[in-house]
């Protein structure tokens, strides 16, 4: 069990999204908003950490009215949903997204640019919205890369070749390629389609938290982190008060401070968040 004086410190919230703070068909829990709501009037800030793209998550900020800064793309951005301000950004060089429209070329590849505010794509790589599991995201089909390669936060390339996927997998790699992390992985969704995601090393949600933190001048052990997944395991790995749901995977619920009683389906963000109302009235 938490201890009050423990509760009662805390002055950031930092959800997940998918799989925490959302049900498995998206939707918020109707009590979270006013939970929300009355922990703001108790001068408790609220954010999100997520693996979504910034463009996917404002509806829901909108909702929750949560004007901190949201970390995104897995700690990639970090941006105001109010005024934009982007506190920090991790964009792949521009010479290997170059490259990687090369390499698209080469091996037959779709591509698509992730940038904060949408993912774009050329007509030649017109399938790019129906082949991405990129959840609420933007798309915007542009005439040419030129001019959207400086900015770009993650590359994603797919193909129903996974040998050709892995060559250019290859050659993003060391020791052809240095600074970029590279994912390769079939989808769950698309029968016979794969992917392969580039990012700048560097960034996670647990440097996103201590990035966000350090900017709101809040110490990282007032900070309470809720989330289910393996990519959340670098936002346990800080100070944070930590609390796992109920459908967390068991490597989380191990790092975990409190385990939530009730998954994301049944609201189980809810029961951290009046046990903070209890706490600090």
């Amino acid at each position: 069990m938490i201890s009050k004086e423990v509760l009662k410190r805390i002055q950031l919230v930092v959800f997940d999204l998918d799989g925490t703070l959302i049900d498995d068909e998206g939707n918020l829990h109707p009590e979270t908003a006013d939970l929300i709501k009355r922990l703001k009037n108790l001068d408790v800030k609220f954010s999100m950490a997520t693996g979504r793209l910034h463009s996917a998550v404002l509806n829901f900020a909108r909702i929750l009215e949560i004007d901190a800064p949201l970390i995104t793309l897995d700690g990639t951005l970090i941006k105001s949903p109010i005024t934009n301000e982007v506190i920090f950004q991790s964009s792949v060089p521009e010479k290997i997204t170059l490259k990687a429209i090369s390499l698209a070329d080469k091996y037959f590849l779709k591509i698509a640019l992730c940038h904060g505010d949408a993912i774009y794509y050329t007509e030649e790589n017109s399938l790019i919205p129906s082949l991405l599991e990129k959840f609420g995201a933007k798309y915007e089909r542009i005439y040419s890369y030129l001019g959207y390669t400086k900015d770009t936060l993650e590359i994603v390339m797919t193909s129903d070749y996974s040998n050709m996927l892995r060559q250019a997998s290859n050659r993003l790699s060391f020791p052809y390629t240095f600074g970029v992390r590279t994912s390769f992985y079939k989808s769950h969704s698309h029968g016979g389609i794969y992917y392969l995601e580039v990012r700048k090393m560097g960034s996670n949600k647990g440097r996103g938290l201590l990035r966000l933190c350090k900017y709101l001048r809040i110490k990282v052990k007032n900070a309470a982190v809720l989330g289910d997944w393996y990519n959340d395991k670098s936002l346990f790995e800080t100070d944070s008060l930590k609390i796992a749901m109920s459908n967390a995977v068991p490597e989380l619920k191990r790092l975990s401070d409190m385990v939530t009683k009730l998954s994301n389906n049944e609201g189980g963000v809810n029961e951290f968040l009046r046990l903070l109302i209890k706490a600090k009235t």
